[in-house]
């Protein structure tokens, strides 16, 4: 399985971007995904995860109500709308999978199998 995330770039607060992860050499619809992401000197963090019917979403406190996780199992993509992005959310962000089929989210990276190169997220003040 190889997941490729793109969409990242560099924004003013406030701001937008939409990060997607495409996935190939599985068919993802029978597996949970998360949203990570590593600030520069921090550990990897949970941000969002969703789970295998889609139906049930989870984020961390910091971005709720600001960030939308969706998939669209037929182009094999899982999405991360970011909105009103602040400085703090400055980081590298990664899209993983798990292996098990009809998973659920975990916030532990160490429940992920497969993992995207990530992308980075730039937030000025």
């Amino acid at each position: 399985v190889q997941l490729q995330a793109s969409g990242g770039g560099s924004v003013q607060a406030g701001g937008s971007l939409r990060l997607s992860c495409a996935a190939s050499g599985r068919t993802f619809r029978w597996y949970a995904m998360g949203w990570f992401r590593q600030a520069p000197g921090k550990e990897r963090e949970f941000v969002g995860g969703m789970s295998w019917t889609g139906s049930s979403t989870y984020y961390r406190d910091s971005v709720k109500g600001r960030f939308t996780i969706s998939r669209d199992n037929e182009k094999n993509t899982v999405y991360l709308q970011m909105n009103s992005l602040k400085p703090e959310d400055t980081a590298i962000y990664y899209c993983a999978l798990r292996s098990e089929r009809f998973s659920t989210i975990e916030i532990a990276a160490g429940e992920y199998a497969y993992w995207g190169q990530g992308t980075q997220v730039t937030v000025s003040s």
